[in-house]
């Protein structure tokens, strides 16, 4: 019951997140009206949540390492919805910005406990079916979120859509603390914060998506490469810092895993992919084959669809085949199915696409993150899932910023077939993570190595 209760709540963390960002994204228009906002003003309502959450959640996943995803998980949530409440009454553009960055914060305090808490309550060889829920719970909100958000625009405005996330914050995060007292930490000694290698890291990372962000408009020249700039210093510094330290915020563990590395190589590579087809695509529907925003959304329903779809069907798979030939099929499907996106004239074929592209990446999202948190020490389940979403906020602003720079250099049927290559370079890269395993078997090593079992039951970390 109690990992059922855990398996609840890591879904509805996830879900929140999907749908704030999926329903702001319909809502941005009215608010830049209603608020009288520049459309740069209005871009920060987005910019600024990427930022703060891309930068911070490797360190909330420690966070959670040391003081336990349970108590973490329910200081976001509550956090994320007040700040969520807060937007609703906000009476300018400013204040929604800095709300939205303090949301980011929130986010990453509990974006990787939705992952913590499921590799301390879940055997390693039961994760499958956890992450396939958890995937096809974020496809339905992926999906649901811009009819949901158009809905609530349309007939109470856009302030409706962040008291949407209110009450379901309040009610998983006051469940989440009331258990935090009981808990128990792991039969290890707490690992330490590395607040050097935090800061140099969420410089990197904020600075990466910010200046990925803005490198369409402001170009190499401009604020996009000076950010770029800081970003590469930073992580060079950051490398540094961590082959020195002591304790270093990323352990040895992660970094020494050639099959944690290609994983989240994978997922980089499956949602920049993805999310910049969309972008290219939406464009494509509208602007040069003459759709409205429904029919172009009634075009795109294969793609939640089959998402879904996969991600139920993909812990059979992963039985079966094991996760190396499963991930390299599955963006073999997301490569073949981009290029077809382009044939706006056909309903047939684009539908074809749709689907291909969402099974693909449904698939991938189960088997690369089974891959990342199941070989996880369970001591660093937190920093795994920080670095696992870390990979799904830096790869959609990866693919953006590379459709919309292409698209100006060479029109908008140009990013479709380079983010082809991109979802083909990560089948090779799928090609490190390891393959079927004999029944009966987990990947389990000496304290501290790759794929480390946890040692406790559920109660251990109180998730």
């Amino acid at each position: 019951m109690r990992a059922r209760l855990t398996l609840a709540s890591s879904v509805a963390g996830a879900v929140i997140v999907a749908l704030d960002g999926t329903v702001l994204t319909v809502a941005q228009p009215t608010l830049q009206r209603d608020l009288g906002a520049g459309f740069a003003q209005a871009q920060w309502t987005s910019t600024g949540y990427l930022v703060a959450v891309a930068g911070l959640l490797v360190f909330g996943g420690r966070l959670g390492d040391r003081y336990g995803h349970r108590l973490l998980f329910g200081l976001g949530m509550l956090g994320f919805g007040a700040a969520s409440a807060a937007i609703g009454l906000a009476p300018g553009i400013g204040w929604v910005i800095a709300l939205r960055v303090a949301q980011g914060v929130c986010g990453a305090l509990l974006q990787p406990a939705t992952l913590g808490m499921l590799r301390t309550a879940y055997p390693p060889d039961r994760l499958r079916t956890p992450l396939a829920v958890r995937t096809a719970a974020i496809g339905l909100a992926a999906a649901a979120g811009p009819l949901l958000g158009g809905a609530l625009v349309t007939g109470w405005g856009w302030r409706s859509v962040f008291f949407l996330n209110v009450a379901p914050s309040v009610f998983f995060g006051v469940l989440a603390l009331t258990g935090v007292r009981g808990e128990k930490s792991l039969p290890r000694p707490a690992p330490g914060l590395d607040l050097p290698g935090a800061l140099l890291l969420a410089v990197a990372l904020g600075s990466l998506v910010h200046g990925l962000v803005g490198l369409p408009g402001s170009g190499w020249t401009a604020g996009g490469g000076a950010a770029l700039a800081v970003a590469v210093a930073a992580g060079a510094g950051f490398v540094r810092h961590e082959r020195r330290a002591g304790d270093p915020l990323v352990p040895a563990a992660l970094v020494g895993a050639p099959s944690i590395g290609a994983a989240l190589g994978v997922l980089v590579a499956a949602s920049a992919a993805l999310h910049g087809a969309l972008f290219t695509c939406i464009y494509l529907l509208q602007d040069t084959f003459g759709l409205d925003p429904f029919e172009s959304a009634v075009r795109s329903l294969p793609l939640a669809v089959l998402m879904v779809a996969a991600a139920a069907l993909c812990p059979l798979l992963l039985r079966r085949q094991g996760a190396r030939r499963v991930t390299v099929g599955a963006m073999g499907a997301l490569a073949a199915g981009i290029p077809l996106l382009a044939a706006a004239g056909s309903t047939l074929v684009l539908c074809t696409g749709f689907a291909l592209v969402g099974a693909g990446f449904g698939t991938v999202m189960v088997a690369a993150t089974q891959v990342v948190v199941r070989r996880a020490p369970a001591a660093s389940a937190g920093v795994a899932g920080g670095l696992q979403q870390t990979a799904l906020n830096v790869g959609p602003v990866l693919g953006v910023a590379a459709a919309a720079t292409l698209t100006g250099a060479g029109g908008l049927r140009l990013p479709l077939p380079v983010l082809a290559g991109a979802a083909a370079l990560g089948a090779v890269a799928a090609l490190l993570l390891p393959g079927r395993e004999r029944a009966g078997r987990t990947p389990v090593t000496h304290r501290g190595g790759e794929g480390a079992h946890l040692t406790g039951s559920v109660r251990d970390h109180g998730c």
